[in-house]
């Protein structure tokens, strides 16, 4: 028996054959060995391309979009500084109303401010004389007194004070001032008006300055241009002065330009309505300019 199994030759083992895959099969498998590395490639995102607001992170959570910047407001302007008050243009010191109920002269009117009449004396200024029937008229005194009510005459005034609340014959002491829509600053300061127009000259009495200096520069800007008291004045026939009897001595309280009669020294300024004086001798520099026409003879009516 085991001779006969020796005698045979024995057939070589060979691996079971493995069936080929169908040929559809193999085709399929060819063809995704090509188109997946393609699709990978085409899949993978662009170098030069921006990433979307919501592209995912590594970590595969979505990045939040970045938020809008908020616009801050633009700080508001500091305000300037208060401008300093123009010199003239409104009342700068205590004021009260008044009605105007009689125009006197160039600088002086009568009030009432709800206690009878007043008068009231014009600060800083001086016009000529006009409405003394017993002295003539004074150069430019008709046209002060017609421009004094042209700007003042049955109005409603603003009175303002300075220091002095009245002189030693118990006249207001006040700058005047008219409300006017139609002036740039809604005021008229008719103190000053009159100056500029040449209507009034400067006559300062301290401690009431408040707007002297402003009277000096209208004044020279009138004088300038000769307007009104500035002009030339008209030619007059002088009279003769009459003789009055000179007191033996000047008092102290009496000015030594009018050496006849006793005449206080300004302040505050006088004229000829406020003395019971007529004709009587003027010597320079005459502070009460009782003689307009400079003929040595003051207050000649009469």
């Amino acid at each position: 028996m085991s001779s006969n199994l020796a005698g045979r030759a024995t057939p070589a083992l060979r691996s079971p054959r493995m069936p080929s895959p169908p040929r559809r099969a193999h085709a399929a498998w060819l063809l995704l060995t090509v188109l997946v590395p393609f699709l990978v490639a085409c899949a993978a995102p662009s170098t030069n391309s921006e990433p979307s607001a919501a592209s995912a992170s590594p970590s595969g959570a979505a990045t939040a979009p970045s938020p809008t910047p908020t616009r801050q407001p633009s700080p508001s302007a500091t305000p300037s500084a208060t401008a300093e008050p123009v010199l003239g243009a409104a009342p700068l010191g205590p004021t009260e109303r008044a009605i105007v109920l009689r125009v006197v002269d160039g600088d002086t009117i009568e009030v009432d401010r709800g206690r009878g009449p007043e008068r009231v004396r014009y600060i800083g200024i001086d016009t000529p004389e006009a409405v003394d029937p017993s002295r003539p008229v004074e150069w430019m005194g008709p046209e002060a007194s017609a421009a004094n009510a042209a700007l003042v005459g049955g109005r409603e005034v603003v009175l303002e004070r300075d220091v002095s609340e009245t002189d030693r014959y118990g006249r207001l002491l006040r700058y005047v001032w008219v409300e006017d829509a139609g002036s740039p600053t809604g005021w008229v300061f008719v103190n000053l008006a009159l100056v500029a127009a040449g209507y009034a000259q400067v006559a300062t009495y301290p401690p009431d300055v408040r707007y002297a200096e402003l009277f000096l520069v209208a004044q020279a800007e009138a004088r300038s241009a000769e307007r009104g008291l500035w002009g030339a004045p008209p030619s007059t026939p002088t009279p003769r002065p009459t003789s009055a009897p000179k007191p033996s001595s000047t008092p102290a309280d009496c000015d030594p330009s009018y050496p006849s009669v006793c005449i206080p020294p300004p302040p505050p300024d006088l004229d000829c309505p406020d003395i019971p004086y007529r004709r009587f001798e003027v010597l320079p520099p005459d502070p009460h300019r009782f003689d307009a026409d400079h003929d040595g003879i003051g207050c000649e009516s009469g």
